[in-house]
């Protein structure tokens, strides 16, 4: 079941790579891998507690919010924000990818996915 899941997420990531790639913003290849990695600053809410830590990266990395922020992108024709999106979308498939999930507000670990590192 894992890898059936790994492949679901896999054709997500592809899927949000394509949105990007015909509607998003056409930046330097040099500037994708720090843009792409720009949803991993909610992981900074950790430093506070586990769980404000909880609270910001499940805000930056739940895909109800990344399809939200892609139709606003969408209707207001703000390139920025549509990009944003797919950043956001794409980013989170692939965490779910290497097995982060939404995280639980005990531990960083303890994710929607199961324990980090448990077999």
């Amino acid at each position: 079941m894992k890898h059936l899941l790994q492949l679901e997420e896999f054709a997500q990531f592809a899927a949000a790579l394509a949105g990007l790639y015909f509607f998003g913003m056409h930046l330097p290849w040099w500037s994708w891998l720090p843009v792409f990695l720009t949803p991993d600053l909610g992981a900074l809410g950790y430093l506070v507690n586990p769980a404000v830590g909880g609270t910001t990266y499940n805000l930056t990395h739940h895909k109800a919010i990344a399809i939200a922020v892609v139709v606003i992108g969408f209707f207001t024709q703000n390139e920025l924000v549509l990009t944003s999106g797919f950043i956001l979308y794409a980013h989170s498939s692939f965490d779910r990818i290497l097995g982060y999930g939404l995280k639980y507000p005990d531990n960083f670990k303890h994710t929607h996915l199961g324990w980090l590192g448990k077999k």
